[in-house]
């Protein structure tokens, strides 16, 4: 994967046109300084996440929750899960409105996603997946991948796949089809 792919891929942008013009040895330093940007801009920002996770643990969650709806952006709330660890953010996740969770989970890589699903109350657990299924479906077959199969045999229950074997041609997700086809 090229320099360039990759930068797309880590900030989920468009890359512009002008650098497709680029030499390779320029792209790679617009990229390079690019990263170096967002380093020096970000810098301090896994010390306020850890601040954030241990300040949270002594707050009730009926305090926290509401708060971080209003006024932490998803991006920001993911990092904060990140650092609390799987079991402090699903004592969040089992409490915070769908949307917003949504939200926030697309920020968190998907083995954690489903880590954090598992753990959840069934109920939560199910309502997400299903939100995620009507409207982040490629998302929620990437968490699926990580999934046990209790949860799996969830979003079996809850999806509607292709029935012809053609439109899995090539496609990414063509295993974990697979393997929901065969619980449904």
């Amino acid at each position: 994967m090229s320099e360039l792919n990759e930068s797309h891929a880590w900030t989920e942008l468009p890359v512009p046109e002008v650098l497709h013009q680029l030499t390779t040895h320029q792209q790679e330093q617009v990229i390079a300084w690019g990263k170096n940007l967002v380093e020096v801009k970000t810098e301090g920002f896994d010390e306020l996440y850890n601040a954030i996770a241990m300040i949270v643990k002594y707050i009730p969650h009926f305090v926290v929750v509401p708060l971080m709806v209003e006024h932490i952006k998803p991006k920001i709330a993911a990092g904060v899960c990140f650092k609390m660890g799987v079991d402090q953010a699903t004592g969040y996740a089992n409490e915070l409105p769908m949307e917003y969770f949504s939200a926030v989970s697309k920020h968190i890589d998907a083995l954690m996603m489903a880590q954090i699903l598992g753990k959840m109350r069934k109920h939560n657990a199910e309502k997400f997946i299903h939100y995620e299924l009507q409207h982040h479906l490629t998302r929620m077959l990437d968490i699926s991948i990580h999934l046990e199969q209790r949860m799996l045999e969830i979003v079996a229950k809850h999806v509607t796949l292709p029935e012809h074997e053609d439109d899995l041609v090539k496609h990414p997700h063509t295993e974990i089809i697979e393997k929901i086809r065969a619980l449904q």
